[in-house]
């Protein structure tokens, strides 16, 4: 899994698989879906960054693996 902003682009592009995306769908206004042959999620795009998260510092994530329970 890899995680891409592109501050030029003003964009973030989440990368889930590293087939190649066959077909993207825009599931809502400026979020894109990229599928694969099998019809696999392999990336997810987010335009307009900075009107969606305006107060984020994209130079410092954060990730969190939540735990399995049971």
């Amino acid at each position: 899994m890899k995680l891409k902003v592109d501050l030029q682009a003003d964009a973030l592009y989440l990368t889930l698989s590293e087939a190649p995306a066959s077909r993207s769908e825009e599931i809502s206004p400026g979020i894109v879906v990229d599928y694969d042959d099998q019809d696999q999620v392999v990336g997810i795009e987010m335009l307009y960054l900075s009107k969606r998260a305006p107060a984020v510092d994209v130079r410092r994530l954060l990730f969190e693996t939540v735990p399995q329970t049971g």
